[in-house]
């Protein structure tokens, strides 16, 4: 399990000057308390190693108590302010696959490392690393506060991209011209709000996560490039909850084009079954079995009927064309 975890976690150290990568060959290699003029962020792949978290921890001398944190299963969305060291935890939402699935990152950060545990491989942290490597931008110049910061920022900018391709090939293209008011048409919408749902979800913990961070009082750290996060996932929360309404408002207009259907049936039926009462009744009448009914004696008993039905037909038509019912 060991060579495992050495197999899935690597290590970049930077300063100003210069950036270089770290593979292990024992757990022991794993230095995490450098000078305090080099970053480093180790990063990990898989929550199942737990007996090499607690050695990492241990030769680190960190804060005991991440042991327990590290041996827990699942986290809610956390913050927790420890001796020299932040524990952070949040479930991220991976959208690489049309089928959306998540994971728990995990996150131990102090004024001159970032430990950053994934549950599943694969990132969208490429850029940072990029950066790092070839001395773009500031991020050398920064402690490791603002790797943080850069590591959630990817986290959101993710979930806007794939928003913004998700919302761009669905929701933008059903007009009120495409709603088709069949079971068919009604899941697919269903499932349209699910995916909203889960990317609402996703978003409201990495915002709950970004707040608590706002908070800390860690030495040496500072808290103000989250403010920036928190602006970032709340205008992602508001876009998700506008289509959302988009999406509920097509469903109401489902049920009203379904309800119209089905009122301008029943219309249908009522206006024939106000025709045809009375002239069902007046058969009823004269095709009962009895010998005592005079008109059946008539010699033009027939035609006489007849007439009287078309009369009441014309009636009725006409009663029907001045009230509008039709």
């Amino acid at each position: 399990m060991s060579q495992q975890f050495l197999a899935q976690t690597t290590q970049i150290s930077y300063s100003p000057e210069r950036a270089e990568k770290h593979l292990f060959s024992a757990t022991t290699d794993i230095q995490l308390l450098n000078d305090a003029s080099t970053v480093t962020w180790l990063n990990t792949y898989g929550l199942q190693f737990r007996d090499s978290f607690k050695e990492v921890v241990r030769q680190n001398g960190l804060d005991d108590f991440l042991l327990k944190l590290l041996n827990d299963a699942d986290h809610s969305a956390k913050v927790i302010e420890l001796s020299e060291v932040l524990f952070v935890s949040v479930r991220v939402l991976k959208t690489e696959k049309p089928e959306f699935d998540d994971e728990m990152m995990l996150f131990i950060a102090s004024k001159n490392f970032v430990w950053s545990i994934q549950e599943k491989p694969g990132d969208h942290f490429g850029w940072i690393r990029e950066r790092i490597f070839t001395g773009t931008g500031i991020v050398r110049k920064k402690g490791a506060d603002y790797l943080l910061f850069l590591i959630l920022e990817s986290i959101i900018d993710n979930y806007q991209l794939a928003y913004q391709t998700y919302s761009g090939d669905t929701i933008d293209k059903m007009s009120a011209s495409h709603v088709k008011p069949t079971p068919e048409f009604t899941e697919h919408v269903e499932g349209l709000k699910s995916q909203l749902f889960q990317f609402k979800k996703a978003s409201m913990s990495l915002r709950d996560t970004i707040v608590k961070l706002e908070k800390v009082h860690v030495k040496d750290k500072r808290t103000n490039y989250f403010s920036e996060l928190k602006e970032q996932i709340n205008n992602l929360i508001s876009d998700i909850d506008f289509d959302l309404q988009e999406l509920e408002s097509k469903l109401n207009l489902i049920f009203s084009i379904q309800g119209h259907r089905l009122n301008e049936v029943m219309k249908t039926l009522t206006i024939f079954s106000v025709i045809f009462i009375p002239l069902t009744f007046i058969a009823g009448i004269y095709g009962m079995n009895f010998k005592n009914i005079p008109e059946l004696e008539s010699q033009n008993g027939y035609f006489i009927l007849l007439g009287a039905m078309v009369l009441i037909t014309l009636i009725t038509l006409l009663v029907i064309r001045r009230k509008k019912w039709f």
